[in-house]
């Protein structure tokens, strides 16, 4: 008796830890699948419908249509329709939504709107995590964007296999595998135009990456995921220690001794949080912004406050900073 296809068996053999981790902590759960109806979350549902009865929880998917091409909600109903009539997943439900038009861009509003879509879905129908599709290479794209923008370690330690409800067990996972995984399944993926529209930074990452594995050698693509979860452990501990010290400080502001003394790896981190406590957007806080409330430390020269997205200012007055909203003008 021959066993399933190499790449259908890589994917099940991925998904089983997160499964049982899950069925460890809320048996008999529900798992929802994002599934976009292209190879990866395709494979991953797949996967995910063959193990997750194993594993004693039950399974099912949900498509957003971001209303943003041309037929989407004619892909989001064939993905939908693969995920119920060939995987046997239930309950599968497509969601529409709103993308903004205007602001931090139409990728970063797309996310927004889809990550919403999918906890607004999950906590309808009470389910205990959702499976995201994010593959090795997805990984290196991301720790490769990071090195071009010269990001911080946060940054380049990618994303993490699981983080609150959302679960990517994929993340060791080839893209080919994927994709062969899905032929081998007769499952048909669509192929994302955006995924290979110059317009957006991480279809010019896909590109490169062939190109590195050619020029630097087979392996790369690993290499690059691998150096985001060795700096993820260095980021979580240094965001402990920066939260440790923020705690220890008084509210209101601070002593500019207090926050020289610090390292400024913690000494960074700590501005990051005095300035999200004071209403900073956590999508606009850029290293940019950190450098430059440090300098109300490192380079003061009497200069004016520094202004912060969210309408938030940091600045010193004698030997303390402050990072306060604004005042509203009368």
């Amino acid at each position: 008796m021959t066993g399933p296809h190499p790449a259908i068996a890589a994917t099940r053999v991925a998904v089983r830890p997160a499964l049982a981790q899950i069925e460890q902590t809320t048996p008999g759960g529900l798992v929802l699948v994002a599934c976009s109806g292209g190879a990866d979350s395709l494979a991953l549902a797949a996967a995910v419908a063959f193990e997750a009865p194993r594993a004693g929880l039950t399974a099912g998917a949900v498509i957003v249509d971001h209303g943003l091409q041309e037929g989407s909600l004619a892909v989001a109903d064939r993905a939908a329709d693969q995920c119920r009539r060939l995987l046997s997943l239930d309950p599968v439900e497509v969601v529409t939504v709103q993308v903004a038009s205007s602001g931090s861009g139409p990728e970063a509003h797309a996310r927004d709107a889809r990550y919403q879509a999918f906890e607004d879905v999950a906590e309808r129908m009470g389910a205990v995590a959702v499976m995201l599709g994010h593959t090795r290479d997805d990984q290196a794209e991301q720790v490769l964007l990071g090195l071009a923008r010269g990001s911080g370690a946060r940054s380049l330690s990618g994303m993490p296999m699981r983080r609150g409800p959302y679960v990517r067990p994929l993340l060791g996972v080839g893209r080919a595998i994927t994709a062969a995984a899905c032929d081998a399944a007769g499952l048909t993926a669509w192929v994302d135009p955006h995924n290979s529209n110059p317009a957006y930074g991480r279809a010019r990452a896909r590109v490169l990456l062939p190109v590195l594995e050619a020029e630097l050698g087979r392996g790369t693509v690993a290499a690059l995921a691998r150096s985001a979860d060795l700096l993820r452990e260095d980021a979580d501990a240094l965001d402990d220690l920066g939260a440790q010290a923020r705690d220890e400080m008084e509210q209101g502001p601070v002593e500019v001794a207090v926050l020289l003394a610090l390292p400024r790896a913690i000494r960074t981190r700590v501005w990051r949080l005095l300035a999200l406590e004071a209403g900073c957007p956590p999508g606009s806080l850029f290293a940019v912004h950190v450098d430059a409330l440090d300098t109300l430390l490192t380079g003061w020269r009497g200069q004016g406050p520094i202004d912060l997205p969210g309408h938030v200012q940091g600045r010193r007055s004698g030997g303390r900073v402050f990072v306060a909203p604004t005042r509203p003008v009368e």
